[in-house]
């Protein structure tokens, strides 16, 4: 099986070392490729990524956000012919200890996320963010029947068809939520499994209050759209 760990950065030049030696050293347990998205850091990221020669850099010319960044590893994914891909933020927040897991799990998934609100231990992001992981949670639950707990995780797993359709559709803002609901509405298996996050020890997260409250809303609206477009189709 071939494994990407897929690492979307921006000015993440504090966090970005430690998270490479942590997944680095998983490579006595899974042979995998990692790989960085640099999304036009104005920080030291790039430089701070080229000390470590295991891991393939992309370094792009222009900032796409986080969903344009993902998506450019899961073209290079569907590219490389690999069989996995895994997300891990750049920040740090997730665990690399968890990705054996998630891999595992894809033996009867096409996607497996990450939760932190399963066993509800380790950071819980704060308030705000809460409040609007409830919201989606329940928005996934209307209009799919599925419970997803933690649906603005951007730590998962997924398999060679997920890459395949994420190389070519893959939503540019806050994606996370978006893609988890496409992915039920089309009759793809996804599964949760718990994981513990850390705090972000460095750098500032690019999500600030008023663009959680745009994303909430932008993200709804794109839900409610592609509702409505498969029931006039």
């Amino acid at each position: 099986m071939k494994v990407l760990v897929i690492i979307p950065a921006y000015n993440e030049e504090e966090n970005i070392g430690l998270l490479l030696s942590k997944v680095i050293e998983l490579r006595d347990v899974i042979n995998m490729e990692i790989l960085v998205i640099n999304d036009k850091s104005t920080d030291r990221t790039y430089e701070k990524c080229k000390e470590y020669n295991e891991v393939t850099i992309i370094d792009l010319p222009c900032n796409l956000g986080i969903g344009g960044a993902v998506q450019t590893g899961y073209k290079y994914a569907k590219k490389n012919n690999f069989d996995i891909a895994i997300q891990v933020d750049g920040d740090g927040q997730h665990d690399p200890r968890y990705i054996p897991d998630l891999v595992q799990l894809l033996e009867n998934n096409d996607m497996v996320i990450g939760s932190r609100f399963i066993e509800k231990e380790g950071f819980q992001s704060t308030k705000l963010r809460r409040i609007g992981i409830k919201y989606f949670s329940s928005l996934i639950k209307l209009f799919t029947g599925s419970v997803i707990t933690d649906p603005t995780s951007g730590y998962r797993a997924c398999n060679r068809q997920v890459i395949e359709l994420f190389s070519n559709r893959y939503p540019q803002d806050y994606p996370e939520p978006e893609s988890i609901l496409y992915l039920l509405r089309n009759r793809y298996r996804i599964k949760e499994t718990p994981v513990l996050m850390n705090e972000r020890t460095g750098g500032v997260s690019s999500i600030n209050p008023i663009r959680s409250v745009y994303y909430m809303i932008k993200v709804s609206l794109a839900i409610f759209i592609d509702t409505l477009r498969k029931k006039l189709i």
